[in-house]
């Protein structure tokens, strides 16, 4: 078989790649390889939101860039994976984060993210517009910093009245993953974009030149090529191995879980809502005494990281809550599919009720929540990796972490750029792979926050 181009991964990022080339630069003969069907190993287990909210310039330009396109395919597509600009909310119960809040938004305020707005219960405050359910025209950007209590209850009544802060950046969402995908991968079929079947399990080069991939599990054994795309998720390390490549990122496993909100505790039109604060769970003083004496599950008595979120979803007289909180950050290798710990779906409920305790009521026994999830693919310092490989002819795509959805749009666009020869972007340099042959860059790194920009 012959492509000018052979994409490894017909996830979200492999398929926006090949909507990019095709579509935007018209680019003929792509193949798509992947062992499973399409949009089905990590895109499907996204919490599917989307935010221009980040810690550093080229991350609030990149994002911008994306948001950009996913706002214009909401337009041709007359919205078809229900984009809105619900926002995020972050909320404290910590003096100390209350600040930090405000020199985040002054600092994504001053790399682009739109104006820091703050709301002191004051008659001279701006005013604050509340997102809408739906839709996401016309709404502000940047963000409103909350610092009055009372404030915070009136518009979010069944937070933990302990809360001291509140920030709610606006360009920032959900969408239907799923059917963003869907959308994206009609648009390549119709453009003659061909999905094949199978694993890739070598890729011949000569004279540090890609000349062609070859397959297993499927029909087809080999494509010739002058063009290879590693899109393959939680597995581009594996891949770059093919190559001789060390792609420097690492997995961590992620789950959600959906409960049913059927006392109809939350309103249905929330951003996406983040506690900040790290998470003692709540336990009973019976339970408290027999985990004390349990080796293996003592570690529930720890201060447990910040981040526990949700959002709702659905629409109409839909009651479900996506729950998702990562604390285990210790790095996974890909096993499909993912196990996760039994007690995890608990485990997630409890740190919930730190932000909304009316949630604890779900917490007797009887209706079951639902459990999936993925792998997060990060890099070092969780910027993504978009650009060229040392072999001529071969490209990347990962690093997407927790935010590929979000990410692929922009991520695809700048891949078909190198591909193409086309003007490259600002932001560019800051997703290369070479960032990490930078002594500058190194050093920069040695004084990274690791979790910036993470949930």
């Amino acid at each position: 078989m012959q492509a000018d181009v052979v994409i490894c991964g017909a996830g979200i990022a492999g398929i926006s790649v090949a909507y990019h080339l095709a579509l935007t630069h018209g680019v003929k003969n792509i193949v798509i390889v992947d062992e499973r069907p399409p949009l089905t190993l990590t895109s499907d287990k996204s919490t599917e939101c989307y935010r221009n909210w980040w810690p550093d310039a080229p991350m609030v330009q990149f994002m911008n860039r994306s948001i950009d396109i996913l706002e214009a395919l909401a337009e041709e597509s007359d919205n078809f994976f229900h984009l809105n600009r619900r926002g995020y909310a972050f909320f404290t119960a910590d003096p100390q984060i209350a600040q930090e809040y405000e020199q985040q938004g002054r600092q994504t305020e001053k790399h682009g993210g739109g104006p820091l707005r703050i709301h002191r219960g004051r008659s001279d405050d701006p005013p604050f517009f509340p997102p809408p359910a739906e839709g996401y025209h016309n709404q502000p950007d940047g963000a409103d910093l909350f610092l009055n209590r009372d404030l915070i209850l009136r518009h979010f009544p069944y937070l933990n009245p302990e809360v001291q802060a509140a920030i709610i950046p606006r360009r920032c969402g959900s969408l239907s993953a799923q059917q963003l995908g869907m959308y994206l991968l009609d648009k390549i079929k119709a453009q003659g974009v061909k999905l094949v079947r199978g694993r890739v399990t070598g890729i011949n080069v000569s004279q540090n030149r890609v000349q062609s991939v070859r397959l297993s599990g499927g029909e087809v054994g080999m494509i010739h090529t002058p063009v290879f795309v590693n899109a393959a998720g939680p597995y581009v390390a594996e891949l770059g191995k093919l190559l001789g490549v060390d792609i420097p990122v690492f997995n961590e496993l992620h789950g959600k879980i959906a409960i049913e909100d059927y006392r109809n505790i939350l309103p249905r039109n929330l951003p996406l809502m983040i506690w900040s604060d790290p998470v003692w769970l709540p336990w009973s003083d019976e339970e408290r005494a027999e985990l004390e004496q349990d080796e293996e599950l003592g570690w529930l008595l720890d201060e447990l990281p910040a981040g526990v979120h949700f959002r709702t979803e659905g629409a109409g007289g839909a009651s479900t809550l996506l729950i998702l909180w990562t604390y285990e950050l210790e790095p996974k290798l890909p096993i499909w599919p993912p196990t996760f710990d039994p007690m995890y779906p608990e485990i997630v409920l409890r740190g919930l009720t730190r932000m909304i305790p009316e949630l604890a009521v779900y917490l007797e026994k009887g209706r079951k929540p639902y459990l999936d999830g993925g792998y997060y693919c990060k890099t070092r310092e969780n910027r993504l990796l978009a650009g060229p490989l040392p072999v001529e002819g071969a490209y990347l795509i990962g690093g997407l972490s927790g935010y590929g959805i979000m990410a692929s749009p922009a991520a695809a666009d700048l891949l078909a750029a190198h591909i193409t020869g086309s003007p490259l972007p600002p932001y560019a340099p800051a997703f290369r792979l070479e960032r990490y042959q930078d002594p500058t860059y190194l050093a920069q790194l040695a004084q990274w926050d690791a979790t910036s920009g993470q949930l």
